[in-house]
């Protein structure tokens, strides 16, 4: 069992996973025990989060029959394999962050519904593949195209239920950093994890990177779905925020990530020693612009230093930060941390709050004693 503020959650066996935290189980929700951030910048492919939207998942598919279909405003519509991916495509790499919306939700208060996660349903990989611009330039995007829609298979239970799929803008998906990954981690992708495709929408939430994707059609019109225009909308202003337990007036679909960093080396309630000075650890990462630095603090904010930045992967990757503290009293204390990117935001030091519990990136807290 896992502690949380909600209550204990059961730890779960999947296919190709080592335990990780139950949220649900039709669809699965998966979250990875937050103990694994510190083990290395990138997250193992068998302690990775799943999250699906719909309980018809596959389970067994075969990869030399599989094919994507790209269709609608194209020049020549494509039905391509994996082979045809990797021999007829130049083969691209990237390290990026997978999120999902509501990483932290269940830290939302007042309470919000939804899966009812803590910090763990995010990941860091190498992800391999093909750009989708170069997949949609094959098939020659018609000049009046507008967006593009992407299908996996993941089937609802219920007639009446919407199939999942998502869309970008034309410019977007056009971009040169928007993927088709077969690969994570050096590997085939995991059943779990979108096995034998998925999108890589980098720094974007992962509503956006779906899973055996097996369709993408160019559109001259925005796509008119559940998944766009009544899921996965955030308040449309500034902060993306309205005042505790209040209805957002007007929304929009929900976009990158904010910034975010973590302690990962300690967690709360952990206990050190008076006098001895330890290396404290962390990750942070943003929307795409890239860390410029991160701050510590041991007094709950009211005093921070400048931290060390590790290796960098790329803007879309974690970031590791390290620095020491010596506790030089007993007691307790309250350590932090606060990531600046290269853009020049930054964290709020109060939560801001949304009716769908999404986007959490307040300065998170780890409570120790030394003794």
């Amino acid at each position: 069992m896992m502690p949380f503020a909600n209550g204990q959650r059961r730890m779960v066996v999947y296919p190709q996973k080592k335990p990780l935290i139950l949220l649900t189980s039709r669809p699965p929700q998966l979250e990875t025990p937050f103990s694994v951030f510190n083990k290395s910048i990138l997250t193992p492919n068998d302690e990775f989060f799943v999250r699906y939207h719909l309980a018809g998942i596959p389970t067994s598919i075969d990869s030399d029959q599989f094919r994507v279909e790209v269709k609608g405003q194209v020049n020549s519509p494509l039905s391509l394999s994996l082979h045809d991916l990797k021999r007829n495509f130049e083969q691209v790499e990237m390290v990026a962050v997978l999120q999902c919306s509501g990483n932290g939700r269940g830290y939302f208060q007042p309470r919000v519904t939804g899966g009812q996660s803590g910090n763990g349903t995010m990941g860091n990989a190498r992800w391999k593949g093909v750009r989708l611009k170069d997949i949609l330039n094959k098939a020659g995007v018609a000049p009046d195209a507008v967006q593009v829609s992407f299908r996996g298979m993941d089937k609802p239970p219920l007639d009446t239920t919407p199939n999942f799929g998502k869309a970008l803008d034309i410019d977007h998906a056009m971009d040169g950093e928007v993927m088709v990954a077969y690969e994570m981690n050096g590997e085939e992708l995991p059943m779990l994890n979108g096995f034998p495709l998925r999108l890589v929408v980098p720094g974007c939430y992962g509503t956006y990177w779906v899973k055996q994707l097996h369709e993408i059609t160019v559109l001259n019109k925005d796509w008119v779905s559940f998944w766009m225009d009544t899921a996965y909308r955030v308040p449309d202003n500034d902060c993306e925020c309205v005042p505790p337990g209040s209805p957002a007036p007007n929304t929009r679909p929900i976009g990158r990530y904010d910034i975010r960093s973590f302690v990962t080396s300690l967690a709360d309630g952990d206990k050190i020693t008076v006098g001895k000075r330890i290396k404290i650890r962390g990750i942070a990462f943003d929307g795409g612009s890239g860390i410029e630095a991160v701050e510590f603090s041991s007094d709950g904010g009211s005093t921070w230093t400048e931290t060390t930045l590790g290796k960098d992967y790329g803007n879309y990757s974690f970031r590791e930060w390290t620095c020491h503290f010596t506790p030089n009293t007993a007691g307790d204390f309250q350590l932090q941390c606060c990531a600046v990117s290269r853009k020049g935001e930054t964290q709020p030091k109060e939560p801001r709050w949304n009716p769908a519990g999404y986007m959490r990136n307040v300065i998170e807290t780890v409570r120790v004693s030394a003794a």
